[in-house]
């Protein structure tokens, strides 16, 4: 959604070049008004091979997915990862290094920052949450056709590549002494 009046004043916006972008500008308070992407948080959790993934509902109901979701105000990003994906898979983790980060654009008026962390079960029951209708573990070169979201194929593809080279052992051990 894009701000016709500043949300300050309620003044109309107008637009401004301002360095290589045109941006919105209020001319009574004077501020440029920015749009930023929000931040999504991911859970990759493997176990045996094999991801755990939700089918959706919402939406992109019936689409799988990576357990994911955003993160609040005033939120840590590791604390927002662990809570959605409690929420929606029913387990307990604890989160790990960084798996992978991307920009999403396939939403254009939608757009976030998705950031993956590994996890390790430490516990609870492996149910469905309030944001999915189905909780399963898949092999990674063997996920379902209805995908959600472009940039969980490419986690995906890293996390299948980590596997097939024997190379996910490795970088978790090395990760997990950065951290």
């Amino acid at each position: 959604m894009e701000f016709k009046f500043c949300p300050y004043c309620a003044h109309p916006l107008e637009i401004i070049h301002f360095g290589v972008r045109e941006r919105l500008y209020c001319g009574k308070c004077r501020q440029v008004q920015y749009r930023n992407p929000t931040v999504g948080v991911a859970v990759v959790l493997v176990e045996q091979d094999r991801l755990l993934l939700t089918r959706r509902r919402g939406s992109y109901e019936g689409m799988w997915c990576i357990p994911c979701g955003h993160v609040e105000y005033g939120e840590d990003v590791r604390s927002a990862a662990q809570r959605e994906f409690k929420e929606e898979t029913g387990l307990d983790v604890t989160i790990g290094p960084l798996f992978a980060a991307y920009s999403n654009f396939h939403e254009v008026e939608n757009q976030t920052v998705g950031i993956w962390f590994w996890g390790i079960r430490t516990g609870g029951q492996l149910q469905a949450g309030s944001d999915a209708s189905e909780v399963r573990f898949f092999y990674p070169d063997a996920l379902p056709r209805s995908m959600a979201f472009p940039t969980d194929l490419l986690v995906c593809e890293k996390l299948q590549r980590c596997l097939a080279s024997n190379d996910l052992q490795a970088w978790l051990a090395s990760s997990l002494a950065m951290d």
